[in-house]
C-alpha cells in the first residue's frame, strides 16, 4: 500500500508498506482523506522537536471503516464513515487519572510520536474508531482539527453571558469562534487576514479586528466598554499574540492558550495578580469534542468547501507543504486523497 513520508527536513516521498495484520479488538481502516495540520508543515520545515525523522504524518482522517475483529462492537461496521482518535492515553498518569486523557503526559500523537495515518490503511483499537452517518469521509477529515478549538471553549467554559476574544482564525481559532457562538457567546474574531475574519463573521463572530491595520487595544477598548475580552483564547502561538492575550483580557478574566510560541514570551505579571486571572492550557481534544463537531458539521451549515485549501495525490504531498510553506497565512487545511 501507499505511505506518505517526511524523509527529512523539506524532503517527502511516497513509500510502499504491508498492508496492516489485524489484532483481536482491532478494526482496519481505509482512509480516504488525510490532512496535514501545522504539525506536519513544522515537521517538514525542520522545526518540530518532538518528532523523530522519518515519519509518516498525518492525523486529521476520514476514512471508512473496511473490516473488523471478533469483539469489535455492532456500533463499528464495515462500509461505516468515520474518523478515528490519533491520541494514546497510557491510563495511570496524572491527567489519565483526572479523566483528561487528552493531555496524557505519556501521549502519542499520529504523525508527531508516532507513525501517522497518511497511507490507504491504517489498524487501531476499535475503542478509536469514530464512526456516524450523515458525514462524508472528506468532512470527517475536518473533524479533529476543529474538535480542537472546540476543546477550548470547553476549558473556557463559556456561556451566553460571556464576551469572548479569538486570536487566530486559522483551523483551530475557527472551531473555537464556532463552539463559542453555538454556546450563546459574542465573540470577537482577531486576525491579519480578511478572507479569514469575513469567514469568522459569517460563522457568526460578532466582530472582526485586523491587527495588522487596526489599532487592538482601541478597538477592543470600543467593543467592551472599556473593559477588555471576559475570555480570550490564545489559537497563534507567537509571543505577541500571547502578550496581546494577557494585556487585553477583562479583570478577573479567563485566558486559555492553544498556540504553542516558539521562542520565550515575557509577560507583565502583574496582571496576572492585579486582575486575578485564570489562565490555562487547552490540549488536543476529548470524545465529547469530536461528537460536538458531528454534530455541527451534520447541520449542514458549515461552509466546508472553504475551509479546505486545496486537495492533492499522494504523490503531490511534497508540492502540497512547500506551497503551505510559502504561503502559510492563506491556508486552512490540505488534504491528501487516497
Amino acid at each position: 500500500m501507499k505511505a506518505v513520508v517526511i524523509l527529512k527536513e523539506r524532503e517527502v516521498s511516497v513509500i510502499e508498506r504491508e498492508k496492516p495484520v489485524l489484532k483481536q479488538g482491532e478494526a482496519l481502516i481505509k482512509i480516504k482523506y488525510a490532512g496535514f495540520c501545522g504539525s506536519d508543515l513544522n515537521t517538514f520545515l525542520g522545526k518540530n522537536p518532538m518528532v523523530k525523522l522519518p515519519v509518516i504524518p498525518g492525523h486529521e482522517i476520514g476514512a471508512i471503516v473496511e473490516t473488523v475483529t471478533d469483539g469489535v462492537p455492532e456500533t463499528i461496521q464495515s462500509g461505516m464513515p468515520c474518523t478515528v482518535n490519533p491520541y494514546t492515553s497510557c491510563g495511570y498518569c496524572s491527567s489519565c487519572r483526572n479523566g483528561r486523557p487528552n493531555a496524557c503526559r505519556f501521549n502519542q500523537t499520529f504523525g508527531v510520536q508516532r507513525d501517522g495515518a497518511m497511507s490507504e490503511y491504517i489498524a487501531v483499537p476499535w475503542e478509536k474508531v469514530i464512526a456516524g452517518k450523515g458525514i462524508s469521509p472528506k468532512d470527517f477529515a475536518l473533524v479533529e482539527p476543529m474538535s480542537v478549538g472546540f476543546h477550548s471553549v470547553s476549558r473556557a467554559g463559556i456561556t451566553d453571558l460571556d464576551r469572548v476574544l479569538v486570536i487566530g482564525c486559522g483551523m483551530i481559532g475557527i472551531g473555537a469562534v464556532v463552539r463559542a457562538v453555538l454556546r450563546g457567546a459574542e465573540v470577537i474574531a482577531m486576525d491579519v487576514d480578511d478572507e479569514k475574519l469575513n469567514l469568522a463573521k459569517r460563522l457568526g463572530a460578532s466582530y472582526t479586528i485586523n491587527s495588522k491595520t487596526e489599532d487592538v487595544h482601541a478597538r477592543l477598548q470600543e467593543l467592551t466598554g472599556g473593559n477588555g475580552a471576559d475570555i480570550v483564547i490564545e489559537a497563534v502561538g507567537s509571543p505577541v499574540t500571547y502578550q496581546v492575550a494577557v494585556n487585553e483580557v477583562a479583570f478577573t478574566g479567563r485566558v486559555v492558550c492553544i498556540g504553542y510560541a516558539k521562542s520565550e514570551v515575557s509577560f507583565e505579571t502583574k496582571y496576572f495578580v492585579q486582575k486575578e486571572l485564570d489562565i490555562c492550557g487547552s490540549r488536543n481534544a476529548m470524545p465529547e469534542d469530536f461528537r460536538a463537531v458531528m454534530e455541527y458539521l451534520k447541520r449542514g451549515t458549515c461552509p466546508v468547501d472553504e475551509l479546505i485549501s486545496g486537495v492533492y495525490k499522494p504523490e503531490q504531498a511534497q508540492l502540497a507543504l512547500e506551497e503551505w510553506a510559502r504561503n502559510p497565512g492563506k491556508v486552512f487545511r490540505i488534504l491528501i486523497a487516497f
